[in-house]
């Protein structure tokens, strides 16, 4: 939770700029505009600050909203975020917009770059395909990676098509995967294409595994992607055999655990394990897994779609967790 101390101007009203009205508000998120109008508020009447857990309550938003909002306002130049310390603390000040730096500076150096009839087509396609209109920061962004990245026009605009495809339009979004682009020297159409087709290849994997398990990819975090990626491409395990792991961690503690199939895909890549035939050729005759004499019958299903066998649960357990060192 952070808070936040208002450079207050006390009044007994709140007063908003036409400029912001004009400017700034038609393009900016409704839940950014409340968060800006909030802050605006308590500044006015003399609240000296307020936590992020109160504001974002009044708002009915997320605290992590609320931060992105008041980011976009800093980065937009309408207000002024300066941190207090490492806690999560901030100043704020809420610029007076009449005195404050406008676009006509950086439009000087777009006028030049938009006597070139390529770059102004690109931003004119780029705002079709985000469906609004560039704010000049925007534009100055896409300009600075013809230069910067050397990405061509027709390149800037595929990562473009690429962000809106995946719903994401917001310009924060779009800048990372550029700079992905870049660090992986993508310099063309046909980089790009390779590059995307190798991505979406892996989250097509991915999705598929976590819909087996019952999991909405929205859902991982980074620390779950990452085992996901090494189970992949680190182990190069196909997906029937990450389904196996699965089905074993899932009979074993009737969940879906992450660390738990991690560790018994670690013990099968060590132990060369790479196919589903290794598994009862080579895992199973160890003694880790014993086949089952009985006909336990019922209905198939994810998890027992396969020859139902019998486990020594307690070696089992013991050699993914490492305990079986010290016996």
């Amino acid at each position: 939770m952070s808070t936040f101390m208002f450079k207050n101007k006390l009044n007994n009203y709140t007063p908003v700029s036409n400029i912001f009205i004009d400017k700034y508000m038609p393009k900016a998120r409704g839940e950014y505009v409340k968060v800006y109008l909030l802050g605006i508020k308590y500044c006015m009447s003399g609240e000296p600050g307020a936590n992020s857990a109160m504001l974002s309550g009044t708002l009915h938003l997320l605290e992590t909203d609320l931060m992105n909002a008041l980011n976009y306002w800093n980065d937009e130049g309408v207000i002024k975020l300066s941190p207090i310390d490492n806690m999560g603390n901030f100043n704020i000040e809420f610029l007076d917009l009449e005195d404050s730096p406008t676009e006509e500076s950086d439009n000087i150096n777009l006028l030049k770059e938009l006597d070139n009839n390529s770059t102004k087509d690109m931003l004119s396609d780029i705002e079709k395909l985000l469906a609004r209109t560039l704010s000049g920061k925007e534009m100055q962004m896409y300009i600075s990676w013809l230069s910067d990245f050397n990405f061509p026009p027709e390149l800037i605009l595929l990562l473009i098509e690429y962000s809106v495809s995946k719903g994401k339009t917001d310009y924060r979004y779009i800048e990372r995967i550029a700079v992905s682009w870049h660090d992986n020297n993508i310099k063309s159409i046909e980089d790009a294409q390779m590059f995307i087709k190798k991505h979406e290849d892996k989250w097509i994997k991915i999705r598929k595994l976590l819909s087996y398990l019952g999991i909405k990819d929205a859902e991982i975090m980074k620390p779950q992607e990452q085992m996901l990626d090494k189970w992949f491409n680190s182990f190069n395990f196909s997906l029937d055999m990450i389904y196996r792991a699965c089905d074993i961690t899932f009979a074993r503690i009737n969940k879906a655990d992450f660390k738990y199939i991690d560790a018994i895909l670690t013990n099968w890549y060590k132990d060369g394990i790479k196919t589903l035939a290794d598994i009862d050729t080579k895992d199973f005759k160890k003694g880790n897994y014993k086949k089952s004499n009985s006909n336990t019958g019922g209905v198939k299903t994810n998890f027992n779609d396969y020859e139902q066998r019998s486990y020594d649960y307690d070696d089992l357990e013991k050699k993914l967790l490492g305990w079986d060192k010290y016996d």
